[in-house]
């Protein structure tokens, strides 16, 4: 389904973050959005998540979200450092959203191991975030994320935290699954190479 903002706008302690933002974002398709620093990229995506309070029309499909919670809105997020839970195995970390929702252990480690099988992760299953290679860790970012079913993916520099030697390599597997997800997703970047090989379409603030 389409997600799309009209006239999107945030400001925090009177001064304005984004202001007049308006684009469609196709179904399966990657748009990158670039601009430089302060220029309200990862405010765009805060907004777009929930995470912050805006103002403007914006729509998922035929769902309004504005004014919904976060957890309300169906829409999955990995963060530039992952932010990936510690204290709970890869397995555990992908599973966090089905438990969230109140599924039991069962059901949520059947559908979440169907995940680590798909992105390659069920051998890394039993290890911490802490034995993980950038690249790994990255997998099981975006595993967690693609597991809560969401509507549209929201990507805030997720390739910026690796080494560059890695790169090139976790942006072709990254690109692999973003093809396979059917619903728009935003990709916020500084790196000319990620718009290259991922971008659909491009929005320039």
């Amino acid at each position: 389904m389409m997600l799309e903002l009209t006239d999107l706008s945030l400001s925090r302690g009177g001064r304005t973050l984004l202001s007049g933002l308006s684009a469609r974002f196709e179904p399966g398709s990657i748009s990158v959005i670039l601009g430089p620093n302060g220029a309200g990229k990862s405010s765009a995506i805060a907004a777009i998540a929930g995470f912050t309070e805006s103002h403007g029309p914006l729509r998922l499909g035929d769902k309004d979200l504005a004014g919904l919670p976060a957890d309300q809105r169906r829409i999955g997020v990995m963060f530039q450092d992952l932010l990936l839970f510690p204290h709970l195995t890869v397995r555990e970390n992908v599973a966090f959203s089905a438990r969230a929702r109140g599924s039991r252990w069962p059901a949520a480690r059947r559908s979440t191991d169907r995940w680590l099988s798909r992105f390659g992760l069920i051998d890394l299953a039993e290890r911490y975030p802490g034995a993980l290679s950038g690249g790994q860790a990255q997998r099981v970012a975006l595993a967690r994320a693609l597991a809560s079913e969401p509507k549209a993916l929201l990507l805030d520099e997720p390739l910026a935290a690796l080494d560059v030697e890695f790169r090139d390599e976790v942006r072709a597997d990254l690109g692999v699954h973003l093809r396979e997800f059917g619903g728009p997703t935003i990709l916020v970047t500084h790196d000319r190479e990620d718009v290259d090989a991922l971008a659909d379409e491009i929005v320039v603030l």
